[in-house]
């Protein structure tokens, strides 16, 4: 399995509007990228950052994944996005070495990319997504 590239980190947040005026008065930055994502109820947003994104996400519902994460952890650094070649593969390879996953089979994410995410057991407590170009 090879990774391509860091793809993205995503940044859990309470507001993206609050996000998108910060970003824009900190860094003279405006998104390149805005999507809903209803099988993980959550609203992004990316910025550009070299090879690589940010993605600021915001729950649309408080029992999703980031409506959770922000009742125990508050705002902050959610996942980091690593890209692979063939999610398919990797998953299968990721399996026959015991590793426990979050997602078995790539969902539909942001940008209509394939994306899996391992369990933070397994990468040191970070949680980890696979992601792969549509």
């Amino acid at each position: 399995m090879k990774f391509l590239r860091i793809n993205h980190i995503g940044i859990a947040s309470k507001d993206l509007r609050e996000v998108v005026t910060r970003m824009n008065s900190l860094f003279d930055q405006t998104p390149t990228h805005q999507e809903e994502v209803k099988d993980q109820k959550v609203n992004t947003v990316f910025y550009s950052a070299g090879e690589s994104r940010l993605e600021f996400l915001e729950t649309t519902d408080p029992e999703g994944p980031i409506g959770k994460f922000i009742n125990k952890r508050g705002q902050g650094i959610h996942h980091i996005c690593l890209e692979v070649e063939n999610i398919h593969e990797a998953l299968i390879h990721l399996k026959n070495k015991g590793v426990r996953l979050i997602d078995e089979q790539p969902r539909k994410g942001a940008h209509n990319c394939w994306v899996a995410f391992i369990h933070p057991s397994e990468t040191g407590g970070v949680l980890m997504e696979l992601s792969q170009e549509a």
